[in-house]
């Protein structure tokens, strides 16, 4: 058992630069699950807002009650936030007496800015979990290497190497191999499940947006 090493042991006896390389990936890991439990929380809401929302739409209220109930909630996400944003400008602009299609028109540009901005609220950490789990083995590679290099050039320095001479050194390099794919690994699968939800939700809020421009656009031509 003497001779045994602890993935700790292996840590703490590695080079100065392939230790500083090991913090840089547990600390990529560390935010990286951060965001990923931010992002499962945030998606998980979004999706329950979604559900809310369209059964009040869809049940037939009318479309001046739902958004003045709508005033005194907190901030508003997802088709609520679409349909606040082109609603309140329909209603200004149809207060003004304005040409149906400059109304039209200008409710599209509000629904077309709302939905950019939720959709930049679901991007958000995903180029940073992208970067981890593109990087992340590489910078651990990196580490290896440097740490293979720093055990054969110690061969040089004895009379007669052998495995137990470089095995150690061999040992606490491969552990930064395994540190960078144990960050890109999660990472990944997260980047990859979270871009397939966003454009999900960005299908249905752009199917929404369509269909209550065409609500609106029979009102303002029946008025």
């Amino acid at each position: 058992m003497g001779g045994d090493l602890s993935v700790i042991e292996l840590v703490l006896q590695a080079s100065i630069f392939v230790q500083g390389i090991m913090a840089v990936l547990v600390l990529a890991s560390i935010v990286s699950w951060f965001m990923i439990i931010q992002r499962m929380m945030y998606f998980s809401t979004a999706k329950s807002e979604l559900q809310k929302f369209e059964d009040k739409f869809w049940s037939g209220s009318d479309l001046k009650n739902l958004y003045e109930s709508g005033g005194g909630k907190r901030k508003a996400m997802g088709l609520e936030s679409i349909f606040r944003a082109g609603y309140k400008e329909f209603a200004r602009l149809a207060n003004r007496n304005m040409d149906a299609d400059a109304v039209m028109e200008g409710c599209q540009r509000a629904m077309r800015v709302a939905l950019s901005r939720e959709e930049e609220q679901m991007e958000h950490s995903l180029p940073f979990l992208a970067t981890v789990g593109s990087t992340s083995p590489y910078v651990g590679l990196l580490g290896t290497v440097w740490g293979i290099m720093g055990s054969f050039h110690g061969l040089g320095q004895v009379q007669q190497a052998t495995l137990a001479t470089v095995a150690p050194g061999i040992s606490e390099a491969l552990v930064a191999t395994a540190m960078g794919l144990i960050a890109a690994i999660p990472a990944v699968v997260s980047y990859n499940r979270f871009s397939s939800k966003l454009d999900s939700f960005a299908g249905k809020y752009e199917t929404f947006a369509e269909e209550f421009y065409s609500i609106l656009h029979r009102q303002v031509h029946v008025n």
